[in-house]
């Protein structure tokens, strides 16, 4: 039960990590453009609106999504409940995996929100939403 506990909480670092900095990326975002902590994309650091909104949407997009990975690993983790150390460990390694694959593929939808959203010179575009 102690190896169970400890692979629960190894798997559910990613989802707290992007739900921890989803919250302060909404809530407290870097104030200035920073090319070394943020949300740092071409299309994100063309100008204070830009890095503002990236920062509000991906902030949102993570809170939300690591939410949804921990109450998915989560109730995974309770139906390993009495199977293998081994079971246990593979199963704690590919969830932390896919977990990072789909923290990665987040920039995919800023990224398209950014472009439906702010032309290619960093000018919202019109009719967008403040979102």
């Amino acid at each position: 039960m102690g190896f169970w506990v400890f692979m629960l909480a190894f798997a559910l670092q990613v989802p707290a990590l992007m739900v921890v900095l989803g919250v302060l990326m909404e809530k407290k975002p870097p104030q200035e453009i920073s090319r070394i902590y943020g949300y740092r994309t071409a299309r994100s650091m063309q100008n204070a609106d830009t890095w503002r909104f990236a920062h509000l949407y991906c902030g949102r997009l993570w809170r939300w999504t690591g939410l949804l990975l921990a109450a998915v690993t989560a109730l995974a983790f309770v139906l390993l409940l009495g199977s293998s150390l081994q079971t246990i460990a593979f199963f704690g390694l590919g969830a932390c995996l896919l977990q990072t694959v789909v923290l990665v593929l987040t920039i995919l939808p800023v990224e398209l929100k950014l472009k439906h959203t702010f032309d290619t010179n960093g000018q919202r575009l019109e009719g967008s939403d403040i979102l």
